[in-house]
């Protein structure tokens, strides 16, 4: 009987002991494969993105209202902005309306009615049209100003940089740049090319922001490209021709 009895305490013993190891492994197994879940997350966060950008194309655009009438978040003021520019185009492009001669219009035709206006009310017993004070405000323009002098700035830093022979890459890009943008100005005037622009900055990012899923890896294969192509380019055209004096002082 003792016997049998130790045996049966053996037996349990065992079987605890299994449970336990068997627990051990599933738990292990499960933090193992949890431990799996963010590597898989991170590499699926991993995906190309048009200029390889991190953020939503909203917080590209400064997260402001300049960027939700851009991405038409608001589509009254959104559509009300395209519709003053189309206008303005209008105007001055097709029926060839001077500037000087609009605003100069537009004043008589305001202080016209304001003066008949404010003249008629004593004859009718009215009180006089309550006309605002128009003053700029000072902090939008110092930001305005500052904003401005700060991106001038790191221009003249580029174009410094690029006359020093310090980049190659980007003094070709540069060429590149400016003579599609001479020949596009060939084609049109300066207000023709600042409508186009206007209206390109509120309908591609607005399809971008839609699409982005499907533009986002076409985006990846004409990079991939574009990147062969410019290796080829370098090692054939570009690592031939000498470098400056900056450059080798910078290799010595």
């Amino acid at each position: 009987m003792a016997d049998h009895e130790e045996k049966k305490q053996e037996e349990s013993l065992m079987e605890k002991i299994a449970e336990k190891i068997h627990g051990h492994d599933s738990s292990s197994s499960s933090s193992d494969s949890d431990d799996d879940k963010p590597s898989e997350s991170s590499i699926k966060d991993k995906v190309f993105r048009l200029f390889g950008r991190e953020k939503p194309v909203h917080h590209v655009f400064g997260g402001g209202k300049p960027a939700d009438i851009l991405l038409w978040r608001n589509k009254k003021i959104s559509a009300g902005a395209l519709g003053v520019a189309t206008v303005i185009w209008v105007l001055f492009e097709l029926l060839e309306y001077h500037l000087l001669t609009l605003v100069c219009h537009l004043l008589i035709l305001a202080l016209a009615l304001l003066f008949l206006w404010s003249n008629a009310t004593q004859f009718i017993n009215k009180s006089t049209p309550h006309i605002p004070e128009v003053q700029i405000p000072k902090e939008p323009v110092l930001e305005f100003a500052m904003a401005l002098r700060f991106e001038v700035n790191r221009a003249f830093a580029v174009l410094r940089d690029i006359a020093l022979g310090r980049d190659l890459k980007m003094f070709l890009s540069v060429i590149a740049g400016l003579w599609v943008l001479s020949i596009v100005g060939s084609w049109c005037n300066f207000l023709t090319l600042f409508y186009i622009a206007f209206v390109l900055l509120h309908t591609v990012p607005v399809l971008y922001e839609k699409y982005e899923d499907k533009v986002d890896p076409f985006a990846e294969k004409a990079m991939h490209e574009i990147k062969k192509q410019y290796a080829v380019f370098d090692a054939k055209v570009l690592s031939k021709i000498p470098r400056g004096p900056l450059k080798q002082k910078k290799k010595d």
